[in-house]
């Protein structure tokens, strides 16, 4: 997808469902008000998808079905900020099980995943169990059709391109990409489009959010183009790149899940804010491909 003509497609926009609002219909209900038809899964009143009785699946498939909204990805809790790589495996072993199925079922083929906080290990150690670890859920995720979208967040390879880049040559794997996330720069202390732009090739997912240090050294999130992310510097190394994937919108500004593994009140989705967030993207995204455009026309 290249985005420099209007004759060709553009994005495909979508956002991750529990930023709107905890319940399955209003997460449908805001993707539709945007005049979107595509839907990221991570919880469903609180519940992550792996984490779901068997009922609440099988309702949950049928509204999803009911409704024509497409689901793109599932978030899972794979190597994030509350599994560190000292933790049980067999923990994400069997989440992987499950979603492998439970997947087959929606008809979606990315699941995101992270690298594992290091637990207390040492560098070395902590890199070997990554790549071990990561290795093993990517071949089973390519025996089950799966692709495992590696965030740049929590994790051995979260913050640095060349860890990324290291992970990815290690596992040697179609079933291993690059989920990017524009936003999480601003938290972890890099520049996002500095980052991205070694890591493109292998992008096939990616969440948009924006960010602003506080005096306070905490991170505020915010519009996406009214922070430090470079959100729109990112969405044009992905055009120039060709990306052809999905721009998921994860707004943090009602809802911050990561709260919850420290014992903090996460918050909860704001139907209006998503909406308004979606609309900005909207925006946003139009502007890249006409400054493209004009770009292209000087040549």
């Amino acid at each position: 997808m290249r985005w420099t003509a209007s004759s060709e497609p553009e994005p495909v926009l979508a956002g991750i469902g529990d930023e709107a609002a905890p319940a399955l219909p209003d997460q449908l209900a805001a993707v539709r008000e945007l005049g979107w038809n595509r839907l990221e899964l991570r919880t469903l009143d609180g519940t992550p998808m792996a984490d779901l009785s068997e009922t609440a699946f099988a309702r949950a498939v049928e509204e999803i079905r009911a409704s024509g909204v497409e689901v793109v990805a599932v978030a899972a809790k794979i190597g994030d900020w509350s599994r560190p790589a000292t933790g049980d495996f067999t923990v994400d072993l069997a989440e992987l099980d499950v979603l492998a199925r439970r997947c087959a079922v929606l008809g979606v083929r990315t699941v995101r995943i992270m690298s594992y906080p290091s637990g207390g290990l040492t560098e070395p150690a902590w890199g070997r169990t990554v790549r071990a670890r990561v290795g093993e859920l990517a071949r089973r995720a390519e025996d089950a059709g799966l692709v495992l979208a590696h965030e740049n967040c929590a994790g051995w390879a979260g913050e640095r391109a060349d860890r990324a880049l290291d992970l990815i040559a290690h596992v040697d794997s179609p079933a291993l990409r690059i989920l990017f996330d524009v936003g999480n720069g601003v938290a972890h202390g890099y520049d996002a489009a500095v980052m991205l732009r070694p890591l493109v090739e292998y992008v096939t997912h990616v969440h948009v959010k924006d960010a602003v240090r506080t005096a306070d050294g905490d991170t505020a999130y915010v519009p996406p183009g009214e922070g430090g992310a470079g959100v729109e510097e990112c969405l044009r190394v992905l055009a120039d790149h060709g990306y052809r994937g999905v721009l998921s919108i994860e707004p943090h500004l009602h809802l911050r899940p990561h709260l919850r593994a420290a014992g903090g009140d996460p918050g909860r989705g704001d139907r209006a804010a998503f909406v308004e967030y979606g609309r900005v993207l909207e925006e946003l995204v139009r502007r890249v491909r006409h400054t493209r455009t004009d770009a292209e026309a000087v040549r």
